[in-house]
């Protein structure tokens, strides 16, 4: 069957977005993993990078011509807004939203675009989430933490119940370990993408499931990267440990195991991870409608990922799910 590669997690960022971030590397109160991170990022050799992340024009389309990706659903790239003041995030949020929806006019076969938020201001980002919907959007862009606070918090409830009413599903991508995590992590590289970025998000998603979230908002939908950040590889033991805990009143009841409602309520993307063993795991544990095709352009290799999803050890259907049918599902994207 014909099949288009749908690449659901790829980034990019505004001018205005990296300049707001040298300027807050440049003041005294720094989150500490985002002082690495960005510390990286306006380096001179991280030109290239930031040269891709700029643009979302006519090279990106070329570069996916090159590689095969058929479609790109673009976001806003980690940490995003999410390390300023409520005030500019907003606004860095909304104009980063008017320049990706100018891109998808401009591209309107090729392009789609995640909704970026300031959770910093609750009721902003769920207005923002709404105009989202009429720009065309079709999801919302969180950086998991923002300062160290995350969506299963009550100040936070406008986000959630926004998405929620409005099918919006939430892609909630890492970012470096929040300020009371991180110590331990900023040695030898590992606040980065080798281990602290899927820790971060991981717990983020733990949170969210052990907070009776998906009791609340039964309909809302979460999507993780890189193969589920190893959750799928651990929810045996999540549900074990957690009958014993519950019991003993270490973790609160739930009306259903932590595994039902990541079943339920989250799907995953390939994004990062080229692993047969990883990829037939997640088929196993989660079934090819719950997974989604993405390689994290640019920071990991476009045709080393198409490569791995198109030589994989899967049937027909189950690749043609992976790479486009579930993100049309997901994303109501034209078939």
């Amino acid at each position: 069957m014909a099949t288009r590669r749908i690449a659901v997690e790829e980034a990019f960022i505004t001018p205005e977005v990296f300049a707001g971030w040298r300027t807050v590397l440049g003041g005294v109160d720094l989150e500490p993993g985002f002082a690495k991170l960005g510390g990286v990022m306006v380096q001179p050799n991280a030109k290239q990078l930031v040269d891709r992340l700029l643009d979302i024009g006519q090279q990106r389309i070329a570069h996916m011509d090159d590689t095969g990706i058929d479609f790109q659903v673009v976001s806003l790239t980690a940490p995003g807004v999410q390390v300023f003041d409520a005030p500019l995030a907003t606004q860095l949020a909304a104009q980063a939203n008017d320049i990706l929806v100018e891109a998808i006019k401009a591209f309107p076969t090729r392009l789609a675009g995640l909704t970026a938020v300031a959770p910093q201001d609750p009721a902003a980002a769920a207005r923002e989430i709404e105009r989202g919907v009429r720009l065309g959007l079709r999801g919302v862009i969180i950086n998991s933490h923002t300062k160290g606070e995350y969506l299963d918090q009550p100040k936070f409830q406008p986000i959630l119940e926004a998405a929620e009413a409005l099918d919006m599903p939430i892609y909630l991508h890492p970012r470096e370990p929040s300020p009371p995590m991180v110590a331990p992590y900023l040695d030898y590289g590992l606040f980065f993408a080798t281990w602290g970025f899927s820790a971060e998000s991981g717990l983020h998603a733990m949170r969210l499931i052990m907070a009776g979230t998906f009791d609340r908002h039964p309909k809302l939908k979460i999507i993780l990267g890189h193969m589920g950040e190893a959750i799928p590889f651990w929810l045996q033991r999540i549900d074990n440990r957690y009958r014993l805990q519950a019991k003993l009143g270490a973790s609160p009841k739930l009306p259903r195991l932590p595994s039902e409602y990541f079943r339920e309520n989250f799907v995953i993307t390939t994004s990062g991870v080229m692993s047969m063993p990883a990829l037939r795991l997640s088929l196993d544990v989660l079934g090819a409608d719950r997974i989604l095709f993405a390689v994290d352009y640019p920071y990991e290799d476009d045709a080393e990922s198409v490569r791995f999803l198109d030589e994989a050890k899967i049937s027909d259907q189950e690749r043609h799910s992976i790479y486009e049918a579930n993100a049309v599902r997901i994303f109501k994207l034209k078939a």
